[in-house]
């Protein structure tokens, strides 16, 4: 008894220090800046939204850097930065959707709109970015995204 009670002591001590908020994990080429936009699924713009695997590029004033994607999963809903995760914004980094891929022009990385998965991570040993992703909640016929 007195044993389980020392284990439990020692990882009540120890799980603070597993959460860690090191700078050296965050993307140093995004600012995450804090916004919030809603998306009414009764709209046309809108509507591939309401069938499983579609996703829709959202490109407006206040909705992240160089807007964002929003996929719908079949699960929930899933929204990802606009802007490549593997360099600074510059004039080709705001990628494009292609089926269920986003493509960079810059270098032709492609994500996974489902994960946000950089899908043809090159194997040199540098560091690689998978998609900035945003919260995307759901009330109704209305989605939230949010920063």
């Amino acid at each position: 008894m007195k044993g389980l009670r020392m284990l439990i002591v020692g990882l009540g001590l120890l799980a603070p220090m597993a959460c860690s908020n090191d700078p050296s994990n965050r993307n140093p080429y995004l600012q995450e800046i804090g916004f919030r936009f809603d998306i009414n699924l009764n709209l046309p713009l809108y509507s591939p939204l309401n069938f499983i695997s579609n996703s829709v590029y959202v490109n407006s004033s206040g909705s992240g850097i160089r807007g964002f994607f929003i996929t719908n999963t079949g699960t929930g809903f899933r929204a990802f930065e606009a802007s490549c995760p593997n360099h600074p914004p510059n004039s080709c980094s705001t990628m494009e959707m292609e089926g269920q891929l986003a493509r960079c022009a810059c270098e032709g990385y492609e994500y996974s709109l489902f994960t946000g998965q950089l899908l043809n991570r090159p194997n040199d040993g540098e560091r690689y970015f998978d998609m900035l992703e945003y919260r995307a909640s759901q009330n109704g016929n209305v989605i939230t995204v949010s920063n």
